[in-house]
C-alpha cells in the first residue's frame, strides 16, 4: 500500500515529479466522459515509462485467439479495447529541442485532478540541458456536455529564454496497444487533411471496419491576447501536425488552445465523420475554452447533486469514495444502451472486453440507485439484446434447446475470453445476470420488465443450469462438477457452494416469475410459442434440482464448504503468510496457488451477501469467521462484500478496514497494479460498502430499510438514493439518522425496523 497522493476532499493531488510513479499516475489522473477517455499522458510526450492510452467507446479489435493446444469451444478471438489516436499532442521546442520531462530538470511539479469540475491541471518548471528555463501550466477536460469534444489550454512562460518557441500540435494515429501480439498495429489510415490552425485524421480498424475521425482546432494567445503565429502543416502516414511558431522574450507567456474531437462510425455515417469532426471542433473553438469549462462545471455539478457521498471527519475515506464515484461517472453515463462498464473503463487495456459479471453484481446497484430506473434498465436491455448470442455460446459447449450461457468477457454478446478455467468453468456469471433482474425489479417496482425480456433471459439461464447438473449415482442429489467459483484461486472444482446456490435460487425465482406470467394468457401464449417452453417437462425438473442440489457443509457447523474437499487443504490463514510474498499471484506459481487454501475473493460470502435474507445472523457470522481469515482480497471485488457483511455483524473495525481498502484500492495501490489501469467495477463496490454496509440499506417486503452504523472516527456521512421513483437523502451522525424526501410523493420506509412515512419535502429523524 502506498500513500502517495495528498489527502483532499475534492481533489487528487500529486506534489513533485516521481518517474517511478509515472504509470500509476497516468491511471489515477485519467479522464473520460462516457463516449471517450484518456490516460493522463503528458501533452508534450514523455520518453520515460509511459502507457499511451486514448479510447473511444465501443471500438475494439477481435484478435485471433492464440493457444498452444486448441480445445473445442474456445472463442475464436480475444476482444481488445483499442488504443486510438493520440489527440492531446502539444510539444514545445526551444532551440529546436523538444520538451521531455525525462531529459530535463523538473521542479515545482504539481498535478491536480479536480473531481468537482472534471478537469486535470498540471504545472511545472523545466530547465533544459542548455540552461533554458520555462514554466508550463496545462489544463484539460473531456466535455460531459458535448461528449465528442475535449479542450486543452497549454501555456508556456519563458523565464530566461529569448527567441522562437515552436509547438508541435499533432494527432498521432501510429500507435500500438500494450497487449498487441508481435507489435501488431490495428489501425489503417483512410484520409487526413491539415490546414494552418486545424487538422483531421480518419482511421479504420483492420477488422470490423470501425472508423474514427480525430480532429483539432488550434488558437494561440500571447500574454493573454490573441496573437498572430506562423504555422506549418506537416503530415506523414497516420499523423498530422500544425507546427506553430511564436517569438518570445523572458516573462512572455504563450498559450495554445486545442479543441479536439473524436467522431466514431458507431454514431455517424462513415462518409460524414470528417465533416462532423470539423463542425464539432469549430463549434468548440467559437465557444472558447472558458465557456466550455463553465459548461463542464455545470454538468458535473448536476451529477454531484445526486451522486455525492459526504463524509465528515475522515478525509481519506472522503477522497476515496468521491474518486470512485467520479471515475464511475466518467466511464458510463447510461445514455447509450449499446455500451457497458468495462473493468478498466477508459484507464487501461488490461482484461480486454467491455462487459463482465461485474456489471450485474457490483455496478448495477450504484447506477440504479443514483442515475435511476432508465439507466439501470439499459444495463438489463444490453443483456437481453445479447440473449441469442448467449444461446449460441452455450451451443458451442454442447448445450441445447435454448439454454443460454452469458459470456465471461464480451463486446457484442459473444464470448471472447480464452482461458479455459474461466471461459468454460466460471459459469456463476449466469446467476449474477438473473440476480440483476430480480434486484432491478425489487428496487424499481418495474415488474413489467419480465414481459419485455426479463423472463426470456431467466428461462434461458434456467435451461442452462438444468443441463449443467446431473444426479449423483452414489448419493442421488444433484451435482455440478468442474467449475470455477468467484474464488479464482480454485479451478475445476466440484460443487462450488456459491455456484450451486445461485443456480438453485435462479431456478426458484424463474419458477415464481413463470407462475405470475401464466395469469396473462395472451402473453403466456406468445411467450411459450417464441421460446418453445415445455411447461411441466421443464418446470418439474427445475423444482427437483432446486430441492436436491448439493450444498456441502462443514459437519457440526453452519459453515457451507466452498466446494467438495475444501477441508482436505492445509487450513492456514492470511496471517500465516510472509507479507513479502503478497500478492501471491505475483510471487507464487499457479500450481502452488491452486493447492493452497487461500481465497482470492469472496466466494461463499458472495452468496451470503446476495441472499442475506435467506440466512440467519448466526449462519452469516460462522461463515464470515471461517472464510474471511483465509481471504487475501487479491481481487478488487472482494473487500466491498466483506465490508457490507462486517457492518451487518457489527464488526466496525473490519468494516472500516474493508471499506478503506475498496475505496482507496487504486489511490493507495493495494494490489500493486494501478499502473495497468483502475478498477472501475470495484469502485461501484465501494459505494455498496458505504450505502449497504454503514448505511444498512436493504429492501424488505417492498419497503426501503436503513440500519445505519457510523465508524468511530467519523462525525457524519450523507448519501442519496432513488427508490421506486422517490429520491431520499440519508444523513447519519453519532446521535441520529435523518431521512429526507426530495420528491413529490410520500414513501414508506423502515429505520432500525421502525416504520415511518416520509411526506414530500419532509424529514424524519431516528436516534442511533
Amino acid at each position: 500500500m502506498k500513500q502517495y497522493y495528498t489527502p483532499d476532499a475534492w481533489r487528487i493531488i500529486e506534489e513533485g515529479f516521481d518517474p517511478e510513479m509515472s504509470l500509476a499516475s497516468e491511471s489515477i489522473f485519467s479522464l473520460g466522459n462516457g463516449r471517450m477517455g484518456q490516460r493522463a499522458n503528458f501533452e508534450e510526450g514523455y520518453s520515460g515509462a509511459t502507457l499511451l492510452g486514448n479510447y473511444v467507446a465501443g471500438i475494439y479489435y477481435p484478435d485471433k485467439t492464440r493457444v498452444g493446444w486448441w480445445k473445442n469451444g474456445y472463442p475464436e478471438y480475444f476482444a481488445k479495447v483499442l488504443n486510438a489516436a493520440n489527440w492531446i499532442g502539444i510539444c514545445p521546442l526551444l532551440n529546436d529541442v523538444p520538451l521531455d520531462l525525462a531529459e530535463c530538470k523538473v521542479s515545482d511539479f504539481r498535478r491536480e485532478l479536480n473531481m468537482k469540475e472534471g478537469t486535470l491541471h498540471r504545472s511545472f518548471t523545466a530547465e533544459m540541458k542548455d540552461g533554458t528555463k520555462i514554466r508550463v501550466t496545462a489544463h484539460r477536460f473531456l466535455s460531459m456536455k458535448e461528449d465528442e469534444s475535449a479542450a486543452i489550454r497549454y501555456a508556456v512562460k519563458s523565464l530566461n529564454y529569448r527567441g522562437k518557441i515552436k509547438f508541435r500540435t499533432f494527432i498521432d494515429g501510429d500507435i500500438i496497444n500494450q497487449d498487441s501480439n508481435y507489435d501488431e498495429k490495428f489501425w489503417e489510415e483512410t484520409e487526413k487533411t491539415t490546414e494552418k490552425d486545424r487538422a483531421f485524421l480518419t482511421m479504420k480498424t483492420k477488422k470490423l471496419d470501425f472508423h474514427v475521425c480525430t480532429g483539432q482546432h488550434i488558437a494561440v494567445t500571447k500574454n493573454g491576447e490573441p496573437t498572430a503565429f506562423d504555422a506549418t502543416p506537416a503530415e506523414r502516414t497516420k499523423y498530422t501536425e500544425n507546427l506553430i511558431t511564436v517569438t518570445v522574450a523572458p516573462e512572455d507567456e504563450v498559450t495554445v488552445y486545442k479543441f479536439a474531437a473524436n467522431i466514431s462510425s458507431e454514431n455517424h455515417a462513415k462518409q460524414d465523420l470528417m465533416k462532423r469532426a470539423r463542425a464539432v471542433t469549430e463549434q468548440a473553438a467559437a465557444k472558447g475554452f472558458d465557456a466550455m469549462l463553465d459548461e463542464q462545471r455545470e454538468a458535473w455539478a448536476e451529477r454531484w447533486k445526486m451522486n455525492d457521498v459526504v463524509i465528515e471527519g475522515d478525509v481519506a475515506a472522503q477522497q476515496g469514495i468521491r474518486f470512485n464515484i467520479f471515475q464511475l461517472n466518467q466511464t458510463y453515463t447510461g445514455e447509450d444502451a449499446r455500451l457497458n462498464i468495462g473493468p478498466k473503463g477508459f484507464t487501461g487495456e488490461k482484461y480486454g472486453g467491455s462487459t463482465y459479471w461485474d456489471t450485474e453484481a457490483y455496478c448495477l446497484p450504484f447506477y440504479m440507485l443514483t442515475a435511476g430506473q432508465e439507466t439501470a434498465k439499459n444495463l438489463l436491455l444490453y443483456r437481453y439484446k445479447h440473449l441469442q448470442k448467449a444461446i449460441e455460446n452455450a451451443e458451442k459447449l454442447g448445450f441445447k434447446d435454448g439454454a443460454a450461457l452469458y459470456p465471461m468477457v464480451t463486446m457484442n454478446g459473444e464470448e471472447c475470453h480464452n482461458e479455459w478455467e474461466i471461459t468454460f468453468e466460471e459459469i456463476h456469471r449466469n446467476g449474477a445476470i438473473a440476480y440483476a433482474i430480480f434486484n432491478y425489479i425489487r428496487h424499481t417496482g418495474d415488474s413489467g420488465y419480465l414481459k419485455e425480456g426479463g423472463l426470456e433471459v431467466l428461462v434461458a439461464i434456467s435451461r442452462f443450469w438444468s443441463q449443467r447438473v446431473h444426479q449423483s449415482s452414489a448419493e442421488g442429489d444433484w451435482v455440478m462438477l468442474g467449475v470455477t467459483g468467484p474464488n479464482e484461486y480454485e479451478n475445476n472444482v466440484n460443487n462450488n457452494w456459491y455456484t450451486n446456490y445461485i443456480a438453485k435460487w435462479t431456478l426458484e425465482y424463474t419458477l415464481e416469475c413463470i407462475e405470475a406470467a401464466r395469469g396473462d394468457s395472451k402473453f403466456w401464449s406468445a411467450f411459450t410459442a417464441k421460446t418453445g417452453f415445455r411447461d411441466a417437462a421443464e418446470t418439474d425438473r427445475w423444482k427437483a434440482i432446486a430441492r436436491g442440489i448439493r450444498q456441502p457443509r462443514l459437519e457440526g457447523t453452519k459453515v457451507f464448504l466452498q466446494q467438495d474437499g475444501f477441508t482436505d487443504k492445509e487450513l492456514l490463514t492470511a496471517a500465516d503468510l510472509d507479507p513479502a510474498e503478497r500478492p501471491i499471484n505475483q510471487h507464487w506459481s499457479w500450481d502452488r496457488i491452486l493447492r493452497s487454501v487461500f481465497i482470492k475473493q469472496a466466494d461463499v460470502l458472495q452468496g451470503m451477501y446476495f441472499f442475506e435474507d435467506r440466512f440467519d445472523a448466526e449462519t452469516i457470522r460462522e461463515n464470515f469467521d471461517y472464510y474471511e481469515p483465509k481471504t487475501l482480497h487479491e481481487s478488487s471485488l472482494s473487500p466491498c462484500v466483506h465490508a457490507v457483511l462486517a457492518a451487518k455483524l457489527g464488526r466496525e473495525d473490519k468494516a472500516l478496514e474493508m471499506y478503506l481498502r475498496t475505496a482507496r484500492l487504486d489511490l493507495d495501490d493495494y494490489n500493486h497494479e494501478a499502473d495497468e489501469g483502475l478498477h472501475i467495477t470495484s469502485m461501484a463496490g465501494s459505494w455498496m460498502a458505504l450505502v449497504e454496509g454503514f448505511g444498512g440499506k436493504r429492501v424488505y417486503d417492498g419497503k426501503l430499510s436503513f440500519e445505519p452504523m457510523i465508524p468511530s472516527g467519523w462525525k457524519s456521512y450523507r448519501f442519496n438514493i432513488v427508490y421506486r421513483g422517490v429520491t431520499v437523502s440519508v444523513h447519519v451522525t453519532r446521535e441520529k439518522v435523518s431521512v429526507s424526501n426530495r420528491s413529490d410523493r410520500s414513501i414508506d420506509l423502515l429505520i432500525y425496523g421502525k416504520p415511518y412515512t416520509v411526506a414530500p419535502a419532509d424529514t424524519v429523524i431516528a436516534e442511533v
